[in-house]
């Protein structure tokens, strides 16, 4: 019997194990687009278009909001904040439990899918960033990331990447038909909005904050292309200017730190560590503009939150940052520090072009829906299970 035809739900096994309790720099993007698709599912007792669902979710997640009656929960008690024990879970207990709970589909939200199992599946990809920037990660790293998300990606009915960029690459790199990848766009969440000013200037009081500053907001790796950001402030030289950088330590990041102290910019660059989600909207607010000159993005979450709460976004034209910017962000190429350090002067000494910058930060920003990106994931289910 067809899926649309069956009355009994078809049982989605999900690996949520990236979802991260802590406040750490595991909590940025990837963190957040499961945590949004998985709220935005359909319920079981709602119209997919062609049938039901109930979940299984594979997580060490504990927030509240996972008690949904479509959902069921599986803990484990493996310490998968680990990346190694992570990937043996995924590989050996996620296809048991599978077997025990009679999944119907396999949905990886993270690369890779297991090697050994016959229950079909969907990947979600992210981004390619170790196929195009290999030195940029721990070698053991990028050897896993390269081989098994190819084999993952080859084998999966469907694949979800989160940009037609993205969706080219894996195309590009791994051979598979654009017609088994789907896009399903990030969202934006409400609390991304622009904030009453008393609220911002007790912020700024808070934090010690300047009138303007810019601000880069990422997990500190080399991807993220900071040192151009140290390098246009340099040459900038106006001390009135400050770079706040917001977001966690992840890998290979010593010579950000470095490069401040060889520029002599430690009195203008402030370092946050991880913040946590309820604050960024506040940061993001108060600041004068987001600078965003990463080499490589899967889509550019920061981009799109800074643009709905009204902050004007320059961006690096690299990978899928257009998509996510559109015609509301300025761009430069992201090997041009230059390019970079004049976009920055026209903007904050003119109140005019940050004004229309706002307007239509706020107009590109209301494209994007968490809603949407939750029904568009089940109806990859579905596609999925028609093709099995």
């Amino acid at each position: 019997m067809s899926p649309e035809m069956d009355p009994t739900p078809c049982h989605i096994g999900i690996n949520a194990h990236l979802l991260a309790n802590s406040a750490s720099y595991r909590r940025a993007g990837i963190h957040q687009y499961i945590a949004q698709v998985l709220r935005n599912l359909p319920s079981e007792n709602s119209s997919t278009g062609n049938g039901r669902f109930h979940y299984d979710i594979y997580t060490q997640h504990t927030a509240k909001w996972l008690q949904r009656p479509d959902f069921t929960l599986h803990h484990s008690h493996w310490p998968t904040t680990k990346r190694s024990t992570r990937i043996l879970w995924e590989q050996t207990a996620w296809p048991w439990h599978a077997r025990q709970q009679k999944n119907d589909l396999l949905h990886s939200m993270a690369f890779v899918t297991p090697v050994l199992t016959n229950i079909p599946s969907v990947v979600t990809v992210y981004d390619l960033s170790f196929m195009h920037y290999p030195e940029s990660f721990p070698i053991l790293q990028c050897k896993y990331l390269r081989s098994q998300t190819a084999r993952s990606c080859q084998q999966a009915q469907r694949v979800i990447t989160i940009s037609e960029s993205t969706r080219q690459d894996v195309h590009t790199f791994f051979g598979v038909p654009l017609k088994q990848i789907d896009v399903v766009l990030p969202g934006v969440e409400n609390m991304y909005r622009p904030l009453p000013a008393e609220q911002i200037s007790a912020f700024r009081a808070q934090e010690n904050l300047p009138e303007k500053f810019l601000l880069h907001v990422g997990t500190l790796q080399p991807r993220k292309n900071i040192p151009i950001l140290l390098d246009a402030l340099a040459q900038l030289k106006r001390p009135d200017l400050h770079l706040v950088l917001v977001g966690g330590k992840g890998w290979l990041y010593a010579e950000i730190f470095a490069r401040v102290q060889t520029l002599g910019l430690e009195n203008q660059v402030r370092f946050t560590d991880y913040v946590a989600d309820e604050m960024l909207p506040f940061w993001y607010n108060a600041a004068t503009v987001l600078l965003f000159p990463s080499f490589y993005e899967g889509f550019g979450m920061p981009v799109v939150e800074a643009l709905a709460c009204g902050t004007p976004v320059i961006a690096s034209q690299a990978s899928s940052i257009p998509e996510a910017g559109g015609n509301a962000a300025h761009y430069f190429a992201p090997d041009d520090p230059a390019a970079l350090a004049k976009h920055v002067e026209n903007i904050v000494d003119t109140p005019e072009i940050t004004a229309k910058m706002c307007a239509k930060g706020l107009e590109q920003a209301a494209q994007f829906s968490w809603g949407r990106a939750g029904r568009e994931t089940a109806v990859v289910y579905q596609r999925a299970l028609a093709q099995t």
